[in-house]
């Protein structure tokens, strides 16, 4: 088993914002520019050249389409289909394609290439990776795909796709820092993000498909997998101990047999996370099992399940000699990293969750841009709180008004569902549920049923508590959306006095109802306040 390091100018295309970081500090008061996160860019003409994009991933294992739409920055999944066709099974043994991969590899293209005619304003992009790089018959392949469907077939090489990989994953995680491991069928890469930019890339034969044919055995294939890893934590040195992003269908299998295990409560496989001790203890559940009824009850193809067995101790012995501080699943890969090559700098700048929380707000919000107003009112009650912290506050006042078309006695439920199971980046599971606990509490006050009680535990108590007040918040500034005004008022809150100021803008006088003055002390009994004072148009009110 062979592997290599790449560190040529070909990186420099993956540089971002070398004096920028990919996030700003909040500037309180900032409303012309709001904060770090600016001006939606999804209208810009650089953004909107984005829309629609549909690249084609020819793997070792499987051929997939996506295409993409939406906030540029934070893409939704237009489409989204995969064909397994194993193109590389056997190339070890034959150096060939696979013949039957072939057939369906090409008949799989042939049909994009006819939904991308109807749905795409642009060509696809198709790329091919391992398997028609190694194969002695690729060329023929690219020719056929070209004779047939019209299209180029682009075929990279092992660094290049180390590199589009780790693009992929700071689609997801802007910022990101530590080691990038993309596994295909037939083989394995690293590379590693430092300050948010692509460093050091390293390719080897560590493919599940590559590795079912070594000779030996067992005992044959640990000894080339445990060579192999050695040699690349060698071209590697220096990001041991550091977060291990884990990208390609097999890693996803196997972090899926992982929540299993651990009756997880989440489906979500996007920023998953696994320790070391997670990972020994999941090879160990796999090599027990039936693998058939374990490939049943996660939901696993078989085709995929076939390359569990070899890929496990791939993973097992990279956490060994790496030792990574974590491990994360990205469900972003070479595909998105083709988007994230297109993007402008100060649009790969951008925060993914805010930009698509943004978009959601101008497509689907009763008053598109009451956001931001409401994000003015709630946030002094939640003091000077970090990035992290805020930029969920922000995303949930975007958010707050998206699903109002749904019946009201669903609106709770929805709101929860979207923040917890949406195809959203740049979120951990937990913060998944803080979102969706603040949504759920501006159409309702309390939280009722097992649906919420399943995922609560993800989320420290105290957190528990913060997203219910900033719900509850959201839902009185909501009685205050009809004011045409950029500023409705602002809640401040003394915790050590106990006390709520609430101030409105002259509107207020007209808006404040009963309803309203129920919500406002719904608030108050969240925040277990023992004095409202209440001020409109800077005349006491209340106190």
């Amino acid at each position: 088993m062979s592997a290599e390091t790449h560190t040529d100018s070909r990186q420099a295309a993956a540089l971002i914002g070398k004096n920028s970081p990919p996030f700003q500090k909040i500037t309180p008061g900032d409303t012309e520019d709001w904060g770090p996160f600016g001006h939606p860019l999804f209208d810009s003409p650089d953004a909107r050249a984005l829309e629609r994009v549909g690249v084609v991933d020819v793997g070792s294992n499987s051929v997939r389409l996506v295409i993409f739409d939406g906030a540029a920055r934070s893409p939704a999944y237009f489409y989204n289909e995969k064909i397994m066709c194993g193109l590389g099974a056997g190339l070890s043994e034959t150096g060939k394609l696979n013949p039957e991969g072939r057939i369906r590899a090409l008949a799989a293209l042939k049909r994009f290439k006819g939904l991308a005619d109807g749905l795409l304003p642009e060509p696809l992009t198709i790329v091919a990776t391992a398997a028609v790089r190694d194969a002695t018959d690729g060329q023929d392949f690219c020719d056929a795909v070209l004779r047939e469907t019209g299209q180029k077939v682009n075929v990279i090489d092992g660094y290049e796709e180390a590199r589009l990989s780790a693009q992929g994953v700071l689609l997801g995680w802007p910022g990101a820092e530590g080691l990038i491991c993309d596994i295909g069928g037939s083989s394995m890469e690293l590379a590693e993000l430092r300050d948010g930019r692509v460093g050091r890339c390293v390719t080897s034969d560590l493919g599940p498909l590559k590795l079912r044919d070594i000779k030996g055995g067992r005992r044959g294939r640990k000894m080339a997998i445990a060579e192999t890893v050695a040699d690349l934590r060698n071209q590697m040195a220096g990001n041991e101990g550091k977060r291990l992003f884990l990208v390609g269908g097999s890693w996803r299998a196997i972090a899926r047999i992982d929540m299993h295990r651990r009756d997880y409560p989440m489906t979500v496989m996007h920023e998953y996370r696994m320790t070391s001790g997670d990972v020994r203890a999941t090879v160990k559940y796999i090599e027990e099992q039936d693998l058939e009824k374990l490939r049943s009850d996660c939901g696993i193809s078989a085709g995929r399940m076939a390359l569990v067995p070899y890929a496990m101790h791939v993973l097992a012995r990279v956490v060994k000699d790496f030792h990574p501080r974590d491990l994360a699943i990205s469900s972003y890969g070479i595909r998105e990293g083709l988007l994230y090559e297109q993007m402008p700098t100060r649009l790969r700048e951008r925060d993914p969750l805010v930009e698509a929380s943004r978009f959601a707000e101008a497509k689907d919000a009763r008053v598109p841009g009451f956001g931001k107003v409401l994000y003015d009112f709630v946030a002094p009650l939640f003091g000077r709180p970090p990035l992290t912290k805020s930029r969920l506050i922000k995303a949930a006042c975007l958010l707050h008004d998206v699903n109002w078309r749904a019946h009201p006695d669903y609106r709770a439920d929805l709101c929860f569902d979207t923040a917890t199971r949406a195809n959203l980046g740049g979120l951990a599971h937990s913060e998944r549920v803080y979102l969706g606990l603040a949504l759920m509490h501006r159409y309702r006050n309390k939280r009722r049923g097992a649906r919420y009680q399943k995922l609560i535990h993800l989320l420290p108590e105290p957190q528990q508590k913060e997203a219910e007040i900033l719900g509850k918040a959201m839902r009185f500034g909501a009685m205050l959306m009809g004011a045409n005004e950029q500023s409705i008022g602002t809640l401040q809150w003394q915790p050590r006095k106990r006390v709520l100021h609430v101030e409105l803008h002259r509107s207020g006088a007209v808006l404040y109802s009963e309803v309203a003055a129920a919500r406002l002390n719904a608030l108050a009994a969240a925040l277990k306040a023992e004095e409202v004072r209440l001020k409109i148009d800077g005349k006491l009110i209340k106190d």
